[in-house]
Order: C-alpha cells, then structure tokens, then sequence
C-alpha cells in the first residue's frame, strides 16, 4: 500500500509537489542519537525518492547506521501546504547513476549549469544512490 493515497486532493497535491518541487529537507539520526537535517536533491517515482550523495557526506554514514529518515517540504508563506514524510533510507549501490537517471537529469538541468559542472562531473561526484521508501505522510 502506498503512503500516498493520490484518490484524495490531499494526496494529490503533495504526489505534485513531490514531482515539482526541487528541494526537500532530509533528516537522519546522527551517531549520539541527534537528528541532522539538509536540503537535498530528489525526484519522486510515486513510492519512493531518490537522492544522490558524495561518498564521504555523514548522511551516508548515518543511513548506514539507522536507515529512519524524515523528509519535509517548504510550507508556504502561510506555515500551511506543510508536507512531512517517514520512510527507511537504503545506500541502492545497484541504482544507475545521476546521469543515467532521466528524470534527475531532467529535473536539475538547470542546477548542473547553475553549479558550472555537467551531469556526468556531478555523477561522479555524487556517486551514492539513495533510495527513500516512504511509509508515512503527514500533510495539512
């Protein structure tokens, strides 16, 4: 069963977002237990996101350790449209790179010229796959 009912208008309007929006807020749990949040890159298959990462970024470790996360989206300007999602985080070294990924490569085209590397520098850089499976959502 999906975590995302999208038969709903709230789910919806977050299954959107998911598709749309180009940053979301990854949270881990760092070794003495405390949660260490940062912005990431995703694209949203409809169950599950997948990031990218350098090899050496705590995140990696900490997924290592305890593969909980929770990922939030930007409320508007409001403090309403707030999305927060659960799920287990899994290092997916068999996943294809970010620049075998059609829909990141899509998705951030605009970033890799923005950050003056191309897709295949950032892939290489940012060689850890990430695959979320979500099972939880909060949204309002």
């Amino acid at each position: 069963m999906a975590a995302i009912d999208t038969s709903t208008e709230t789910g919806r309007r977050v299954d959107e977002r998911l598709r749309t929006e180009r940053t979301i807020w990854l949270a881990t749990v760092t070794d003495g237990g405390s949660p260490a949040v940062r912005p990431v890159w995703f694209v949203w298959d409809g169950e599950s996101l997948l990031v990218f990462s350098r090899p050496a970024a705590a995140k990696v470790r900490e997924i290592a350790a305890n593969p909980a996360v929770c990922l939030h989206l930007d409320p508007d300007e409001w403090g309403e449209n707030v999305v927060i999602l659960t799920g287990t985080a899994r290092i997916a070294r068999e996943h294809a790179g970010a620049d075998a990924t059609a829909a990141y490569v899509e998705k951030y085209g605009w970033g890799f010229e923005r950050l003056g590397v191309t897709v295949e520098e950032l892939a290489r850089d940012y060689s850890v796959p990430i695959l979320i499976e979500v099972d939880g959502l909060r949204a309002y």
